[in-house]
């Protein structure tokens, strides 16, 4: 007996057809409170600032969740000897005047 997925709205009970799978609602995580949908819940400020400050360290990117980015800042600057620091703050300007997306693509809140 195939049971459908949680919050399936087909109208059969045990279905187990592909539409069924495709007309699922995705899960409330999905929902932030507070902010419409498809905009981050991290702030491009907070992320140009950290950027700006600790981008030898890679802090904007860790915060706005591109850890292999963060990390690749942190090594880039270790192995510079700190030369690669102008990365990150390079990075921080651009994020403050453009703006940025979070690790799931969603763009960064004012």
């Amino acid at each position: 007996m195939i049971v459908p997925l949680p919050g399936c709205r087909c109208r059969q009970e045990t279905s187990g057809s592909i539409w069924c799978r495709l007309m699922t609602t995705p899960p409330y995580q999905a929902y932030q409170p507070g902010y419409p949908q498809g905009v981050s819940d991290k702030s491009k400020i907070v992320a140009g600032i950290l950027g700006i400050l600790l981008g030898a360290f890679g802090a904007g990117r860790f915060y706005t969740g591109h850890i292999k980015l963060g990390v690749l800042q942190l090594i880039v600057s270790w192995v510079t000897c700190g030369f690669g620091s102008l990365w990150g703050l390079i990075d921080g300007i651009l994020i403050l005047v453009n703006g940025g997306t979070d690790a799931q693509g969603r763009p960064l809140r004012d």
